[in-house]
């Protein structure tokens, strides 16, 4: 064999033995940015429905997925710090829990795909063009609809027929509150009962919020979803049962941590369903192609020891629709 045609044959044996080699090369693993406004305390069972989810869909962290977490700590302002800091990271996905999350996430960038949940009205807050067809770089799951607040209010009226004030804790510095106000107000009007709407804009002003409803004699309380208010729920719960005030939350997790009831979505399944979103723009699909999805399914939840505390008895109809009884 002569000296051209053994280079040649070497040249092809050394060429075949490299292909192997660049198929081994490990694959670019997805990095997943998550931005939270609550505490990790607080959302801890959140993160992991977002991880079982996850895992579900063969994602295994540390192996073809990581997840870079920021919390802000139910601070508004820390958010557009931190959605900055995972675009800095190159992310390739960010998830948003909250409103405020996502326009923070939403104004730190426009190309980086986006999957919020914990959205109450994500058209109103101008995160999408429609739920149908969202048309940037959002979409993901709204967490609540706003006549829900309405609903809350219907409830209280059910468990105490005669109550005529009610508290309604609000934090107007948060997007979401203004349409959810609107809609306790008018099932207000609807039924006849007078709100008296307290601010409270940080964890220092809750004794003076609840001094107020005491001073202006409120029968109940409506706590409107704000994560300063998910943040603080076992202390929210502890001054409403020391002023023998029945309140109902929009998450099951305020009744977890001793309030009274809460009616609403359940938060850890949409965080599950989140992954979904994440697998499919992974996959290729546009966040401008994928609807936003709403919930259907809304739970009650009720706790009977608190209701021993305040000396409330829950009516049997009300006690029947619950789909579960803390006893």
């Amino acid at each position: 064999m002569s000296k051209k045609v053994t280079c040649l044959v070497l040249g092809a044996m050394l060429l075949a033995l490299s292909f192997p080699a660049q198929a081994q090369q490990p694959k670019k693993v997805p990095r997943i940015g998550v931005l939270w406004l609550y505490s990790p305390d607080i959302a801890s069972s959140f993160a992991e429905a977002f991880r079982q989810g996850l895992r579900g869909l063969g994602y295994v962290e540390g192996q073809n997925i990581a997840i870079e977490e920021r919390w802000a700590e139910g601070r508004f302002d820390r958010l557009p710090s931190l959605a900055a800091e995972l675009v800095r990271l190159n992310v390739d996905i960010i998830v948003t829990a909250s409103t405020p999350a996502a326009q923070a996430g939403q104004q730190a960038t426009r190309s980086i795909p986006i999957v919020m949940t914990n959205v109450s009205d994500p058209v109103e807050s101008g995160l999408v063009g429609s739920l149908a067809r969202p048309g940037g770089n959002v979409t993901g799951l709204s967490l609540m609809h706003p006549e829900l607040s309405g609903k809350r209010l219907e409830l209280l009226k059910e468990v105490i027929p005669k109550v005529s004030r009610v508290a309604v804790l609000s934090n107007s510095s948060n997007p979401i509150i203004p349409p959810l106000l609107r809609e306790t107000e008018a099932a207000a009007r609807a039924l006849g009962v007078q709100l008296q709407v307290v601010e409270v804009r940080g964890p220092t002003e809750f004794d003076g919020a609840f001094s107020a409803m005491t001073r202006d004699r409120a029968g109940a309380l409506v706590v409107l979803p704000d994560g300063i208010f998910q943040n603080e729920r076992r202390r929210i719960a502890a001054l409403a049962a020391k002023g023998r005030l029945p309140a109902i939350y929009a998450w099951r997790e305020a009744v977890d941590a001793g309030g009274l009831m809460a009616y609403g979505a359940s938060v850890p399944d949409i965080f599950r369903r989140a992954a979904v979103y994440v697998d499919k723009i992974l996959k290729g699909t546009k966040p401008a192609d994928l609807p936003v999805e709403q919930p259907t399914k809304f739970e009650l939840v009720i706790n009977l020891k608190a209701a021993k505390q305040i000396g409330l008895t829950i009516p049997p109809n009300v006690l029947a629709r619950a789909d579960k009884v803390i006893k």
